[in-house]
């Protein structure tokens, strides 16, 4: 199909893959196992799944015009290989898609967060947005910058990282050093810690929330009160028209929103009285491979809305 153009997000666990119409509906979709420390005839599994799910993918469309991959990691000037992601998913780095795909064209990196937020952008929460921020919450936190009506990646690529965003200077450092960083307070990693070893994941303390925990109560709270100086230090340095929380967590639903729209009141930065509507992602899982088909239509210019990633 000449005119629809394929997503592969890359995770952990899951590969997950679809084809996207140019107005970004999704057409049809495919996933496997990530399998990551495994081989096949010599090449990490990996590789092989990404390579077999496009194959299902086009048997059942048709030839692609372009396709796109997001993956977790630091990502290159150039988008073409992650240049950074240690201690997993070995191959990873300075891998390119192209030859790999068979497009000559050539196979655009996003990075899993920045490919999210251009999911939600394209055809979700942020559709129509030229300023808008999303925080993915999982196990870490992670987030992306849509600054201007493009993305921001920064330097190196590490726009977005709001996880290591600093709220206690004698705190644990993160994976990457800060002291008392958000994903600390807010990660599905550290639920275990926070509650002093009676829950061991988010969705266990939102269960316990709904159900009249006191204590799951308190600790939940501080949880999103950390959450809530988070998004507000972030609206004060990016000043977004919209803020899209993602992830895991943000399946709290009811028990999320109404609680960070509380905390928020008491610490955002409102000139005029003006507050940024805090909003769910509406792509849920498949918003990485959204972005990835998106910026891969860009990447050949066959995506005419304007805006750039």
């Amino acid at each position: 199909m000449s005119d629809c153009f394929a997503g592969i997000d890359l995770g952990g666990t899951i590969i997950k893959a679809a084809v996207f119409g140019g107005g970004g509906e999704r057409l049809a979709e495919r996933q496997d196992s990530t399998g990551d420390g495994e081989r096949e005839g010599g090449v990490a599994v990996w590789k092989v799944r990404v390579r077999e799910l496009l194959c299902g993918l086009e048997e059942e469309c048709g030839r692609v015009a372009a396709v796109g991959v997001s993956s977790p990691g630091l990502v290159a000037g150039d988008e073409r290989s992650v240049l950074s992601m240690p201690g997993r998913m070995d191959g990873l780095e300075g891998w390119e898609w192209s030859g790999w795909l068979g497009r000559g064209e050539g196979v655009p990196v996003v990075n899993d967060a920045q490919a999210a937020l251009l999911g939600e952008v394209w055809c979700g929460a942020a559709r129509g947005c030229r300023d808008a921020v999303m925080f993915t919450l999982g196990t870490g936190v992670g987030g992306a910058i849509w600054s201007g009506g493009r993305l921001l990646r920064g330097h190196l690529g590490r726009a977005g990282h709001f996880g290591h965003l600093c709220l206690d200077l004698d705190g644990e450092p993160t994976i990457a050093g800060m002291p008392g960083g958000l994903e600390n307070f807010v990660g599905n990693f550290s639920v275990r810690e926070r509650s002093g070893g009676r829950w061991e994941s988010t969705r266990a303390l939102v269960a316990a929330v709904a159900a009249g925990d006191a204590v799951a109560r308190q600790v939940w709270e501080r949880s999103v009160r950390a959450l809530a100086c988070g998004v507000a230090t972030v609206i004060n340095i990016v000043d977004p028209e919209r803020v899209v929380i993602g992830g895991g967590i943000a399946v709290a639903g009811e028990q999320l929103f109404p609680l960070l729209e509380r905390e928020l009141a008491a610490v955002e930065w409102r000139p005029a009285g003006m507050a940024v509507p805090v909003v769910a992602a509406e792509l849920g899982e498949w918003a990485g491979a959204a972005g990835a088909a998106w910026r891969a239509a860009q990447w050949i210019g066959a995506c005419g809305s304007g805006a750039e990633a």
